[in-house]
């Protein structure tokens, strides 16, 4: 089998001369698709060769069972735009570390590169095979070696690192660790964040055709490429380093891919070589240079005259904002279309946070029958829908329930603009197209005015009464009160997603989710990882479920070893409450644990740690007091407990459309 080192990502965007504008008629729905030839077939051939070249390996370069087929990066650097000089897409150049140059080794490279790009922080769990590594990568002045309980967090914890701080980066074991880690990978790809996942790797010695050898950590035969292969389809480039030859360039192309593709890569490193001195490492860091992105021009400006005709014949149009703006970069278009045009504007669940809801036009989170209040009556009676960067899974749509109709919309992907369901315009990337669109559009208010006849204010939950049980509707009215500019919000998958939406986060607030993969347990690494990433004067405020903290308690503990002050909600229901609503069974129910003794356990007196059991308002409001006073300094573990069948009115709205859309019968 070989080994290709590829990028799984188309590279169209990276050629933006065209020649000629094809115009091609699908079947129904009629969709006219726009493509473009470039005029340089050479051009074309070298900025590929980096996923079809291969290198046939000479005497200093082992052969390996699991593939011989890798990339010469250091001949396709120049013609790649990968490596050249320093143009306005580079990462600038760190200063030179302490460790003499001369005697750079390939751990010290990695450690070096990874600090450039702006990681200061790596989660690993140890194994025998990246040990060397590690000691390597703590050597590194500006590196942090974040120690977690298992690899699963680990990912977890790079990914919310990701999202604070724009890249993550996590090292851990050949195999065992590798597949315990990729579950979190695949939601970061899931969620377009650029992760390095670096594995310490079998001894070199035991990769090519002469040896037979069994390894420990693997399932017992000498093909030992099973981690390999699994990565191939969470990661956009995987790269194996097993000689020295070659090993800078492909760490540098892994970590650019990442970056530019903005999805998790693999790195694998023989164990026997990352102390090892080479030549290459030697020299001083050069910026890592991204090749432009660019949209067409002839296929920007027919998008942006189609879409502007398009919106200015409708007579209540509204705008969406969907998770790729992250990706994109284009939140500030979007808001410098919204003040252009005036349309009502709301956001996708996944893009809480992502646009600021302060702005005078935001009408709230579009989400079907859990939308915020008059949001979904505004945006589907709309006769025009701008979404800008969406993705329409089965759960933001709650089912597949979502009465749009397409032939109204305007959908803006990361690199291309379909109008109407018809047309299709390739190569136009969405923050230029936002911006172009902006200065095309009739200024238009009449869905914002709309939403303002009929909108009225959300009625206060049912005070309770002295040492009653707590409801959910009741602890979010307090938790709205503890957001501000310096809050994070880290919500899991379950209920808490829906009572987050509905909370109106002031300037600076953040919200993340994982809406899309959606697994559970994801909270608890985010937060550390999150956290770990952001300004001290931050404060993560994370929502987790009994049934998802069980699943990956343990990094509780890694949060108390770094001195984090995050405040967890606890919500003790006594199961796996979503579920419930789609379809019940005992398999639904949880052992209870006492969550507030097993976190004061894992404390053990060592670091800063306050906990509390609440079970009534009066309770709720002594420990928020507490958390964000006396305790400010502290991590903060408040379990509340709530009636088992106690749930937003959204989650059970939206569970009986997801066990619907479960159970549509065979075709």
């Amino acid at each position: 089998m070989d080994i290709k080192m590829v990028s799984s990502h188309s590279s169209a965007l990276l050629f933006p001369n065209p020649i000629k504008l094809i115009s091609q008629q699908q079947p129904k729905p009629k969709l006219k698709t726009f493509f473009y030839q470039h005029p340089n077939p050479i051009s074309i051939k070298l900025r590929c060769m980096a996923v079809n070249s291969k290198y046939v390996p000479s005497q200093s370069s082992m052969d390996t069972k699991i593939g011989n087929e890798v990339i010469e990066l250091s001949k396709l650097a120049t013609s790649c735009d990968v490596f050249v000089g320093a143009p306005q897409n580079s990462i600038p150049s760190s200063s030179t570390s302490p460790i003499m140059l001369s005697n750079a080794t390939l751990g010290g490279y990695l450690a070096r590169r990874l600090v450039q790009i702006g990681v200061a922080d790596v989660f690993s769990v140890p194994g025998d095979s990246n040990l060397i590594l590690l000691d390597h990568l703590i050597a590194e002045p500006g590196l942090t070696n974040i120690g977690c309980c298992n690899e699963l967090n680990a990912g977890y914890a790079a990914d919310g690192y990701a999202r604070s701080r724009g890249i993550g980066a996590c090292v851990v074991t050949f195999t065992v660790g590798g597949l315990s880690l990729l579950n979190a990978v695949a939601g970061a790809y899931s969620e377009n964040l650029p992760v390095i996942c670096i594995v310490g790797g079998p001894n070199s010695n035991d990769y090519g055709e002469s040896t037979n050898n069994i390894l420990h950590h693997t399932i017992g035969l000498p093909d030992f490429s099973q981690e390999l292969r699994c990565f191939q389809t969470v990661t956009c480039y995987q790269a194996v380093i097993n000689n020295l030859e070659h090993a800078r360039q492909r760490i540098d192309t892994a970590i650019s891919t990442a970056l530019r593709e903005s999805k998790p890569v693999y790195i694998s490193i023989s164990c026997n070589l990352v102390g090892i001195p080479h030549p290459s490492f030697s020299r001083e860091l050069f910026p890592i240079s991204l090749p432009p992105r660019l949209s067409n021009r002839m296929a920007l400006d027919a998008a942006v005259e189609a879409a502007a005709e398009f919106l200015n014949k409708a007579v209540k149009p509204v705008m969406v904002g969907g998770p790729e703006l992250r990706v994109a970069k284009a939140g500030d278009a979007f808001i410098e279309l919204a003040e252009a045009s005036r349309y009502a504007m709301a956001v996708l669940p996944a893009a809480k946070g992502l646009v600021p809801e302060n702005y005078p036009q935001f009408i709230g989170t579009y989400w079907g029958v859990a939308s915020s209040a008059f949001c979904s009556e505004i945006v589907e009676s709309a006769d025009a829908y701008l979404f800008a960067g969406p993705i329409f899974d089965d759960l933001t749509t709650v089912g597949n329930s979502l009465p749009l109709d397409k032939s109204k919309s305007i959908i803006v992907k990361l690199d291309r603009v379909i109008i109407a369901n018809r047309h299709e315009f390739g190569s136009v990337l969405m923050k230029d197209f936002l911006k172009a669109l902006a200065k095309r559009l009739k200024c238009n208010g009449t869905s914002y005015e709309n939403y303002n006849r009929i909108f009225v204010p959300e009625g206060k939950p049912l005070k309770c009464v002295p040492n009653e049980p707590l409801r959910v509707n009741v602890l979010f009215q307090h938790i709205q009160k503890m957001l501000s500019s310096q809050t994070t919000l880290v919500a899991e998958a379950g209920d808490s997603w829906w009572n987050c939406v509905k909370l109106k986060l002031p300037p600076g607030c953040q919200c993340e989710f994982q809406v899309l993969y959606a697994s559970i347990g994801w909270s608890v690494g985010a937060t550390l990882g999150y956290a770990q990433a952001s300004s001290p004067t931050k404060r993560v405020i994370a929502f987790v479920g009994d049934g998802s903290f069980q699943m990956t308690a343990q990094d509780v503990s890694t949060m108390l070893r770094n001195g984090q002050r995050n405040i967890i909600f606890l919500m003790n229901n006594g199961g796996y409450t979503v579920e419930v609503e789609i379809h019940d069974g005992p398999y639904n129910v949880i052992k209870n644990w006492n969550y507030t003794g097993l976190v004061d356990a894992i404390h053990n007196k060592e670091g800063k740690c306050w906990t509390a059991k609440v079970r009534c308002e009066e309770e709720l409001v002594e420990a928020i007091e507490t958390a964000t006073g006396a305790k400010k300094d502290c991590l903060c573990f408040i379990e509340v407990i709530l009636h088992k069948d106690d749930t937003s009115k959204e989650l059970l709205a939206c569970g009986t459309r997801f066990a619907a859309a479960n159970g549509r019968p065979p075709r």
